[in-house]
């Protein structure tokens, strides 16, 4: 072999090795451009989901609300479905939308536009208060209750603190009395053979256990508990609506009945027929609608959810539960 094709032959085989080296770079270096690329791509998408995670946990503005900014309106609060501490229609939810009304130089009037059936006896209370308190603190800020569809119960019982009370014609309104359920399981259990064990340091500790049997006098005595919530409920909604209320010609209306809208304005319930917008617009002229209505954001909600034990849920679905207005 001579010594020139011994030098064309590395000078070739150098060139080979460049050759495939500098592929390999380019590779790498594609290979670093397309993972930068899709890096790029996850972080916006990455950023995408957080903002609009973001986005679900704001509360949102209400139309409403920005179109009576500035000038006099009429505050808008929602009292809609059950009534109860983890509820939307909570007394912390509710109070606090009433604090903000009535703080607001703006506000000419208040409108509690109710749906519900009721609830807690104890937060329909801390509402009712609250409603009366600030009526005296702001004796120039008029609240009005207009029932929707439905303000039975502790939501009637919220609604007698306003100084006037709304309904439409077919609104179902009333049902003044007090409620404590659960069910009995004793028959099944000896059906199936299944013995129940409670051990209590109290002699009427277990007294609900739906899985023993009643005692008469544990059963008067619930009932004792019942009539006296019921006799609070009659005394706020007596002072809230006085004389207007017709219970010489109807005694029945402390009985838990529950009327139409048209009823109740002859029953002395309710003061006239009308809706949110024609209370407003009509009584307290001022037709702009701003909501005040305070309203969880989801993690709010979340947080709640996650925090609301196992057994208290049980204790619900298996009748565990104090008086309801219902």
């Amino acid at each position: 072999m001579s010594d020139e094709w011994k030098a064309s032959a590395a000078a070739g085989g150098d060139d080979k090795s460049w050759k495939l080296l500098e592929k390999t770079l380019l590779a790498g270096v594609q290979e670093q451009r397309r993972a930068r690329r899709w890096g790029i791509f996850f972080k916006a998408l990455t950023f995408i989901y957080l903002f609009g995670a973001l986005a679900l946990f704001i509360p949102k503005l209400d139309l409403q609300q920005s179109a009576g900014v500035g000038k006099e309106h009429t505050a808008l609060i929602e009292v809609r479905g059950m009534i109860m501490a983890d509820e939307e229609a909570s007394a912390d939810n509710v109070v606090s939308s009433l604090r903000a009304a009535f703080e607001d130089t703006k506000t000419k009037g208040i409108v509690l536009r109710i749906n519900s059936p009721g609830g807690s006896p104890v937060q329909s209370g801390y509402i009712y208060d609250e409603i009366k308190r600030l009526r005296g603190e702001y004796p120039d800020t008029k609240v009005y209750a207009v029932i929707s569809d439905l303000g039975a119960s502790g939501a009637y019982y919220i609604a007698s603190a306003a100084d006037q009370i709304y309904a439409d014609k077919a609104s179902l309104v009333g049902s003044i009395g007090v409620t404590a359920a659960t069910f009995g399981f004793v028959g099944v259990m000896e059906k199936v053979g299944v013995d129940r064990r409670v051990y209590t340091s109290g002699e009427h500790k277990a007294f609900l256990d739906p899985f023993q049997p009643q005692k008469a006098e544990e059963t008067q005595f619930w009932q004792g508990v019942l009539e006296t919530t019921h006799k609070q409920f009659i005394e706020s909604v007596k002072k809230g609506r006085g004389e207007r209320l017709k219970t010489a010609e109807h005694p029945e209306l402390f009985s838990g009945l529950i009327w139409s809208g048209e009823q109740a304005l002859e029953l002395g319930l309710v003061d006239a027929l009308g809706s949110s917008s024609f209370v407003a617009r009509e009584v307290i002229k001022a037709k702009d609608l701003v909501d005040y209505t305070r309203e969880e954001t989801p993690f709010d909600r979340f947080a709640k959810k996650l925090g609301a034990s196992v057994a208290e849920r049980l204790a619900i679905v298996m009748g565990f539960q104090g008086a309801s207005l219902r």
